[in-house]
């Protein structure tokens, strides 16, 4: 069975990040995928990267040992899904944590003749399922490096034959209407994942 690691970042249970977050789970189930459903706030994850840890950052395979079950759920993974709100058009510290704790030298990428190259060629799908305070205006104006690093820096490392970033822009001013179509647009999405 294809497994789907989704990587999920908001503290609050009571939140539509969190509603987001089951929707995204229940509809990858019915897609027909084997989710690990990875809760970083719940599992409490470290977001902090050591002095020891950035000191052997280049020493693999040693340097995974501090997040090995991570590394490991990530290398079993088909399919990597994000599930996020975006904060002062960044991601939550714990997820960006995440990115730089277990995406490693020998992990997501591999340096070839000082040169990077990706090294998760098991993730076959990538998807981002996110929210933005302001309009899409405003995260053009600010450069939306949560886009771009997902669009472009994770995709890199991936490599994935299908990858979707479904955002909820102005969810300040959000009407239920709005949060309703965007859950449904999402289960829509990773159903078909």
């Amino acid at each position: 069975m294809k497994r789907a690691l989704v990587l999920f970042a908001h503290p609050c249970p009571e939140s539509f990040s969190s509603a987001l977050h089951q929707r995204t789970v229940e509809s990858l189930a019915r897609g027909g995928w084997d989710v690990d459903d990875c809760d970083l706030n719940a599992e409490g994850f470290s977001p902090v990267l050591t002095e020891a840890e950035r000191r052997g950052y280049h020493d693999y395979p040693a340097n995974i040992e501090p997040v090995r079950d991570y590394v490991e759920r990530l290398r079993a993974a088909q399919a990597l899904v994000l599930v996020f709100p975006v904060w002062n058009f960044g991601y939550p510290a714990i997820l960006k944590g995440f990115l730089d704790r277990v995406f490693l030298p020998g992990v997501s990428f591999k340096l070839v003749d000082g040169k990077v190259r990706p090294n998760l060629p098991n993730i076959t799908r990538l998807a981002a399922v996110t929210t933005y305070g302001g309009t899409r205006l405003r995260a053009i104006g600010a450069g939306d490096p949560p886009r771009k690093c997902v669009t472009r820096a994770v995709r890199y490392a991936t490599r994935p034959d299908r990858m979707r970033y479904l955002a909820l822009y102005d969810m300040n001013r959000a009407t239920d209407a709005k949060r309703s179509a965007f859950l449904t647009r999402v289960g829509t999405e990773m159903e078909a994942l």
